[in-house]
């Protein structure tokens, strides 16, 4: 079964702020894939990772590099 995009749940960064909250970046997982957006412009091309990726990108960005 292929996700329709707009069938996504997206969350949005906890740690994104200013600009009363609009500057945040917006996850939205799946078994398959981990989509990255920006919510000023959820428009524009998604950044679409493996979930593999994604969490080594997080425990990358978690453990400060």
């Amino acid at each position: 079964m292929k996700v329709q995009i707009l069938d996504l749940a997206w969350f949005k960064s906890s740690y994104s702020g200013g600009n009363n909250g609009e500057s945040c970046v917006e996850v939205a997982a799946t078994s398959a894939a981990v989509r990255v957006r920006d919510s000023k412009d959820i428009g524009l091309p998604q950044l679409v990772l493996s979930p593999e990726a994604w969490a080594g990108f997080v425990g990358f960005a978690r453990h400060g590099g």
